[in-house]
């Protein structure tokens, strides 16, 4: 497996859409887009393509996951209507390139958006499925790379990290 070859421990892998947990201890890589770089690099040397990655510590799972904007959510009922999408970058928050005014658009009347850092988080009650706010308009109205996960997965990904640690 690529991530055994990178010297990683402890690799598990979430459904089958890059959710990958590991431990690394990699003295030459100091802060995670240095990893996410020699991840980046290994994949295209082993299957030669391009490939947007994104290392995000369990922390900043939890905090993504604390920051939660709406109000009563069932995990249950509406985890896989709320999308958390990790962005590679702050967006651009002048006046004139107002982010969330870029977004409103292409959101429906029954759909709440809010950009906390460098997370966007999306609530679309009829599923994001039926969103015209898709990842490629947020990638393309941000100018930012993003990768986006339910919030059913999101609480999956930080438990499993916290056995992971233990």
């Amino acid at each position: 497996m690529l991530y055994q070859q990178l010297s990683f421990e402890n690799i598990q892998s979430y459904i089958q859409s890059g959710n990958v947990i590991f431990n690394s201890h990699d003295n030459e890589v100091s802060d995670c887009s240095q990893l996410a770089k020699k991840i980046n690099q290994a994949i295209f040397a082993h299957y030669k393509f391009e490939v947007p990655v994104f290392v995000i510590t369990p922390i900043d799972l939890q905090n993504a996951r604390a920051n939660l904007p709406f109000d009563n959510i069932d995990v249950a009922t509406d985890g896989s209507k709320i999308l958390l999408c990790f962005l590679s970058d702050f967006p651009n928050n002048t006046i004139s390139n107002n982010p969330i005014a870029l977004l409103t658009p292409y959101l429906k009347k029954n759909e709440h958006l809010h950009i906390i850092g460098k997370v966007l988080y999306l609530h679309c009650e009829d599923g994001y499925g039926r969103s015209k706010l898709t990842h490629s308009n947020i990638e393309k109205k941000l100018k930012v790379n993003a990768t986006s996960r339910n919030l059913k997965t999101v609480d999956k990904l930080i438990a499993l990290a916290a056995k992971n640690i233990s």
